[in-house]
């Protein structure tokens, strides 16, 4: 199987789960407990925090990590936990867990502003910054990379511009298909930022919030008073362990993986057939996403015809799957003949040249046949 709906999901990294297995087998003990057994788990929790943050260049002197179940429960602890009341500010190109999110802010009647996209889906930050000088916000929230375009928003620019109109403005960033891809440090004027352990090989199940310390944020599942009283339940400690693990792996080759995945992405935009896709995609968007689109037909139909090939693609986010035409692509402004027909293609720096000059002819092949078809 050629797998490249990397943007969805990663394979578990076996190296990881291996590392990590004696907090499966023997060390499997609750990180809470107050035996020998917890107390090293607890220690190890510590180390996996300081992991995480040395990866995005930033120390426990200015930033704190609580680890959670995923990148929408991140995303949902922001949104909901940071702010009760205000202005509520995000870009029409947020994944699901935060445009959802926002949605029911707007049901609470809270007062939301969702800001136009650049046609690469982007966010458009003039009139970001626009909304922000003449309205008082209290909160924004704009995506690190589009999980469709792959379109990469420049965050810290964005986050210290916002604090140079209004220092009193909470930032949240997305950062789930940025973290562990893209080599950046994080600025100081980010004040949360959420990742997940499944799109960089590590396990489903894991994700963290990364919060700037001194940030007053609520409980948003209460019980034993765990990550800090701010996350109750008792933390997947091999989960937790794993993610980390992946997570020093990817930053020690993030360049080298940066450019390989670069030139598959390169390969698949120069050899795909030009008479029939069209590459929606810019060039600056992150190497690990492609989103193309083959005009008059269907992306679906096209998807589960290289299935036959053992060639797995998406047609969009696998959590927006059930609408029929991307929301994110929709405000990009294509109409309905180019969102008919989308596909993404997501890279991983385990899938191989070979792999892609194979995916691309059989992608031809297919598109061409059922073109034959229709015509």
């Amino acid at each position: 199987m050629i797998y490249l709906d990397n943007a969805a999901t990663t394979k578990p990294s076996a190296n990881a789960i291996n590392e990590a297995n004696i907090f499966n087998a023997k060390a499997y003990f609750n990180p809470s407990a107050l035996y020998q057994g917890g107390i090293d788990n607890n220690k190890e929790l510590k180390s996996s925090r300081q992991a995480i943050l040395s990866c995005l260049g930033i120390s426990n002197n200015n930033f704190e990590v609580i680890f959670t179940s995923c990148g929408s429960e991140s995303d949902n602890l922001a949104t909901f936990c940071v702010k009760k009341r205000g202005v509520f500010v995000t870009s029409k190109g947020e994944h699901s867990a935060i445009y959802k999110s926002f949605l029911e802010l707007k049901q609470r009647n809270l007062s939301v502003e969702f800001i136009d996209l650049n046609p690469d889906g982007s966010v458009n930050t003039e009139k970001l910054f626009d909304y922000v000088k003449n309205n008082k916000v209290d909160f924004v929230s704009i995506v690190h990379v589009n999980n469709e375009t792959g379109a990469i928003n420049d965050i810290n620019y964005i986050a210290n511009t916002l604090k140079a109109i209004n220092p009193s403005i909470i930032f949240h960033s997305d950062g789930v298909q940025a973290f562990g891809k893209l080599d950046f440090t994080l600025s100081k004027s980010v004040d949360l930022y959420s990742v997940s352990a499944h799109k960089i090989n590590g396990l489903k199940g894991v994700g963290a919030l990364i919060k700037r310390k001194n940030l007053n944020i609520s409980p948003l599942i209460f019980g034993g008073g765990q990550e800090g009283g701010i996350r109750s339940g008792t933390e997947n400690i091999f989960g937790i362990k794993v993610f980390e693990y992946v997570s020093l792996d990817h930053y020690k080759n993030i360049q080298s993986n940066f450019e390989y995945v670069l030139s598959l992405k390169d390969y698949f935009i120069n050899n795909i057939d030009k008479d029939i896709f069209t590459i929606i995609s810019s060039p600056n968007s992150s190497p690990y996403i492609l989103s193309i689109s083959a005009k008059g037909l269907k992306g679906e139909v096209i998807m589960h015809s290289l299935e036959q090939f053992d060639i797995i693609v998406g047609n969009g986010s696998a959590c927006s799957s059930k609408s029929p035409y991307s929301r994110i692509l929709s405000a990009c402004g294509f109409k309905k003949d180019i969102l008919e027909g989308v596909i993404r293609i997501s890279f991983s720096p385990e899938n191989t040249m070979e792999e892609i000059i194979y995916s691309v002819k059989q992608l031809n092949f297919v598109a061409n046949k059922l073109k034959g078809i229709m015509n």
